[in-house]
């Protein structure tokens, strides 16, 4: 049995490793730290703290000192930091908040943990730090492709993932890191480019997409991905650097044109609009060392894992419209 922290826990993908591990690790203690921003949706995993399954503190994590606290009081075993301002278009806008969470968010972590003697501390990270393969490359990320961010998201997601190296190498401190494909799946917020289409799709709506359409991500089913945090972090690898992907790329036209297909759509119904800056060609990930060193691979066909989140938006319409609720207001008061 041990005590773990996640943090970021209320959100996409976060929420969806605390399901997954309390499924599968049923003694252990589970604390989600999330500050509950407008993409922390407490509804994630509101049964499961009604249930006493994990305790939830509402807090963040530039606030070193709450953190120290909070780390003295507990004595985590394990830190697993999922918490981060995630969205590109919002880092183009106002890029000193992704500043904030993402890099001194994290350093406040790293140090909160070492001080405290956590036994081991992962790092979720994002494909998106190499930047940009180019059109009509072959070629794939791998764990040695140099980082060349080219947003302010990925920059500061970059500049955190050094910041753990360092701690790694300086210190002695056991950490590693994890850098993922898109992800889809349950509990993904409105904003995001699947359920955005998906509901403007369902409505009947013209579906906006930058450019020509033809920028490709690799997509990763989300129990996926939390499968691979799990065994990385169960891992005796310190200081390891993992690519988790999908083995599905995809253009954004090829997913919005599936959507359309699944709902029985016209696809007529796709605009194209001015794309925005900074907008990578094309990310694609090489995970051979994961599978490799720890015998992890996707299980999850993309189709298959596209008709459950379909049918999961379909079946949780309260949640959907509960999450777009706290969007708009959240664009109103901004």
């Amino acid at each position: 049995m041990k005590k773990l922290l996640v943090t970021g826990g209320a959100g996409f993908i976060g929420s969806n490793y605390v399901h997954y591990h309390g499924e599968k690790y049923p003694a252990d203690q589970i604390v989600v730290l999330d500050k509950l921003t407008y993409a922390g949706n407490l509804p994630n995993i509101q049964h499961l703290i009604d249930s006493a399954k994990i305790n939830f503190i509402q807090g963040d994590i530039t606030n070193l000192e709450f953190l120290r606290e909070l780390f003295q009081r507990e004595k985590f075993d394990l830190v697993l930091n999922f918490a981060a301002e995630t969205h590109v278009d919002r880092s183009i806008v106002d890029p000193g908040i992704f500043v904030q969470t993402n890099i001194v968010g994290t350093h406040n972590l790293l140090l909160a943990s070492r001080e405290s003697n956590v036994k081991r501390y992962h790092q979720i990270s994002t494909d998106e730090v190499y930047g940009d393969l180019g059109e009509g490359s072959s070629n794939f990320f791998t764990e040695n492709t140099p980082l060349a961010p080219n947003c302010p998201y990925a920059a500061a997601k970059a500049a955190a993932d050094l910041l753990v190296r360092s701690y790694y190498v300086t210190y002695g401190f056991p950490a590693t890191i994890s850098r993922c494909s898109n992800n889809y799946g349950p509990y993904q917020f409105p904003e995001k480019l699947l359920p955005f289409f998906f509901k403007l799709a369902s409505e009947g709506k013209p579906l906006p997409i930058y450019g020509d359409g033809k920028n490709v991500r690799d997509w990763l089913f989300v129990l996926d991905h939390c499968r691979a945090i799990d065994m990385i972090a169960s891992s005796d690898r310190h200081g390891e650097i993992f690519n988790i992907g999908g083995h599905n790329e995809k253009n954004n036209l090829e997913i919005a044109r599936h959507i359309l297909n699944f709902l029985g759509k016209d696809e007529a119904a796709i605009r194209f609009v001015e794309d925005r800056k900074a907008h990578d060609r094309r990310y694609a990930i090489d995970a051979g060392k994961i599978k490799k060193e720890l015998g992890w691979e996707p299980t999850v066909r993309f189709e298959d894992g596209m008709k459950r989140t379909f049918q999961w938006y379909t079946d949780n319409q309260d949640w959907v419209k509960a999450t777009e609720s706290r969007l708009l207001n959240f664009i109103k008061e901004t």
